[in-house]
């Protein structure tokens, strides 16, 4: 489930998640996922780390946000959520990461399948 992913063309994978999540669910390069959310971020005066600047630009992109249930936060992990959604492409937010998932597999610089999903962004269209 787990596929090594890295499309910063720099081969940095600090502080970029969202914006190499972005990258493999919209199929940009990194500068083209970069540009487009700091054209948001600047219209906004917002940071490209800023939940809600990403967000939106998943939202004008047919991207739905949902919650994931609070019943056990610590045991449901992204592997969890992959095995849960065999289908379609998604982004997963965690406490500091976000994570691309599409149909079932997560892409990732590192394993992050332990970690734990709060919500995720699905696309609608």
């Amino acid at each position: 489930m787990f596929i090594y992913y890295n499309p910063n063309p720099k081969g940095k994978h600090v502080t970029d998640c969202t914006i190499r999540a972005i990258c493999r669910l919209e199929g940009l390069t990194w500068l083209e996922a970069f540009d487009s959310v700091t054209d948001i971020c600047r219209e906004n005066y917002d940071m490209p780390s800023s939940d809600k600047m990403w967000g939106k630009f998943l939202s004008m992109r047919g991207y739905r946000r949902y919650l994931i249930p609070d019943t056990c936060p610590d045991c449901y992990t992204v592997r969890d959520f992959c095995v849960d959604h065999p289908i379609g492409s998604y982004l997963l937010k965690t406490s500091g990461h976000v994570i691309a998932v599409v149909n079932g597999d997560y892409y990732d610089t590192f394993d992050s399948g332990d970690k734990s999903p709060i919500y995720y962004y699905r696309k609608e269209w």
